[in-house]
């Protein structure tokens, strides 16, 4: 703070003790410690606001960056960095009489009647299932295994094995 050495302090300490005289030299050492600490405290209550404000002032900063980041809307920044002319967002927009009321795609809106069943409801399932014709798959796997058994011979084992 000062650049006050010891000998100009032995000065100062000679000079008040010529001025102020022996007898009311501690009196006035004592006065000058008491303005001293005031102004120690005085110095330290400013550095204090001053420390208070700059922490403030880093606050509101950072709420600042808090609230740009809040307010950062990722997806728009997607969207404008890959397709920033929107083409391939129109490439895959179905068109309104596609979309339901529900917001699927191919579903019939609220309003709108029911789809007709295609398929017979009877009160017996078993009529159902006799009354439908055999589907060709269904045909095919009963006659391929008496092919497959006519072709190939099934090899026979040399060892014969006898259970008791």
């Amino acid at each position: 703070m000062f650049d006050i050495g010891w000998s100009e302090l032995m000065v100062i300490a000679l000079v008040a003790l010529v001025v102020i005289g022996p007898k009311d030299l501690p009196q006035a050492i004592y006065a000058v410690g008491k303005w001293v600490r005031k102004a120690r405290l005085v110095a330290r209550d400013f550095q204090g606001h001053l420390d208070e404000m700059m922490r403030e002032a880093e606050l509101d900063d950072l709420r600042k960056q808090a609230l740009k980041a809040r307010d950062l809307n990722i997806k728009a920044m997607v969207e404008n960095q890959i397709d920033p002319k929107g083409d391939l967002k129109a490439a895959f927009d179905l068109p309104p009489e596609m979309t339901g009321a529900a917001g699927h795609p191919g579903s019939p809106p609220e309003d709108a009647p029911p789809l007709p069943s295609t398929s017979p409801v009877a009160a017996d399932p078993l009529a159902v299932t006799a009354a439908a014709p055999p589907a060709p798959a269904e045909a095919a796997p009963a006659e391929a295994p008496k092919a497959a058994a006519d072709s190939v011979a099934a090899p026979q084992s040399t060892t014969d094995t006898k259970t008791t």
